[in-house]
């Protein structure tokens, strides 16, 4: 039989529009007021289409990595090659170990898991060697409020009258931690990303400050996030449980984080760190160690429906992150949809659904 190739990859950056019931929180030091997502469309030779997804943060960046450099080592390749990003990502190292290419490469994997599953006709997680779970468990991301406790509980509020029975908070004050746990209550998991919020040397006295509102995790607290010396000695110092691997440079950094001790929770995510193939290495690897893996996964796109399959096949039960908001087109609000805090893993072949052809035409970029 005649091998299936890559003859087609298109890069779609969509711009969301986004409301989160308060003042558009800072991204990269701007204002935030839509959900960026690049979708990468893949079509074999037999017209054949996968979908995967990128950072879609610094889209731009990535598009041109796709384009220059990565599609062109791509297009002919075997479709149902599973070492092809790998060997992609060697070739290219020079051009950094994180950042715009390897986002490109992410979309691609999660393209070619989609395409593999359609080509065998079995869902995602079979490929993976079977669910272990139909319904996955949906954590409230809620974006940051500025440290305003008013819109912190109200806001908290909003995510449990919707069926969401975890929340995790983008803050960096005690304060809104307490809040949480009081609307929340004794018995909500409550995590805190606070996004590399302090040096060393400060990130004790706040940790220690969460640490009477019991949170399930407090997420990346040290600035840089690849101090993992500096990161296990404030585990130790403050006995609050750490999670981190948003921002991992590869596989490595993950063995090097629990090596020396620095977390309970690794985050790695499918759209930075290497697409599904990464994922779901770094998972099988860190929890064969005793570390939960919790995937980052804000994500509405393709790179939502590959995190969520990897939850369904993983040993560990554990939830997927999804930001608390509302976009002007829900991307597979009708096919995948979270409803009372949950998501059924879908059975259609591949990652179980496209892209809405509507969510192209309004929002394309």
């Amino acid at each position: 039989m005649p091998a299936i190739t890559i003859e087609r990859i298109e890069a779609i950056a969509l711009r969301i529009p986004m409301d989160h019931w308060a003042p558009p929180p800072l991204f990269a030091g701007r204002p935030r007021t839509t959900i960026d997502t690049l979708l990468v469309r893949v079509t074999t030779n037999r017209d054949v289409v996968g979908w995967g997804e990128a950072y879609g943060g610094g889209w731009q960046a990535t598009v041109a990595a796709l384009e220059h450099w990565v599609s062109p080592l791509a297009l002919g390749q075997d479709a149902t090659d599973a070492g092809l990003t790998s060997r992609l990502e060697r070739t290219l190292h020079n051009l950094g170990r994180a950042g715009p290419t390897i986002h490109a490469i992410s979309a691609l994997d999660i393209a070619l898991w989609d395409l593999r599953g359609k080509l065998e006709g079995v869902a995602v997680h079979a490929l993976l060697g079977g669910r272990r779970r139909r319904r996955v468990e949906a954590y409230a991301s809620l974006l940051s409020y500025g440290g305003s406790v008013e819109h912190v509980r109200r806001n908290v509020a909003r995510a449990l009258e919707r069926g969401y029975r975890q929340i995790k908070l983008h803050e960096r004050t005690a304060e809104t931690v307490a809040a949480t746990r009081e609307v929340a209550g004794p018995d909500v998991p409550i995590m805190v990303d606070t996004n590399c919020a302090w040096l060393p040397d400060a990130a004790t006295a706040a940790v220690m400050a969460m640490a009477p509102s019991k949170p399930l995790w407090v997420e990346e607290p040290i600035w840089p996030p690849e101090d993992f010396s500096s990161l296990a000695a404030l585990r130790r110092a403050t006995g609050v449980p750490i999670a981190a691997g948003e921002n991992a440079t590869g596989a490595l950094d993950f063995r090097k984080m629990i090596a020396a001790g620095a977390v309970d929770y690794v985050q790695p995510s499918a759209v930075k760190i290497g697409g599904l193939s990464a994922v779901w290495r770094i998972c099988n690897e860190a929890e064969a160690d005793g570390v939960t893996c919790v995937p980052h996964a804000p994500y509405f796109g393709p790179g939502y429906l590959a995190t969520l399959h990897v939850l369904a096949a993983k040993q560990r039960e554990s939830a997927l992150e999804r930001f608390f908001c509302e976009l002007a087109l829900m991307p597979y609000g009708a096919s995948v949809p979270v409803v009372d805090g949950g998501v059924e893993v879908p059975d259609a072949p591949g990652l179980g659904a496209d892209p809405e052809p509507e969510l192209i035409e309004r929002f394309r970029a």
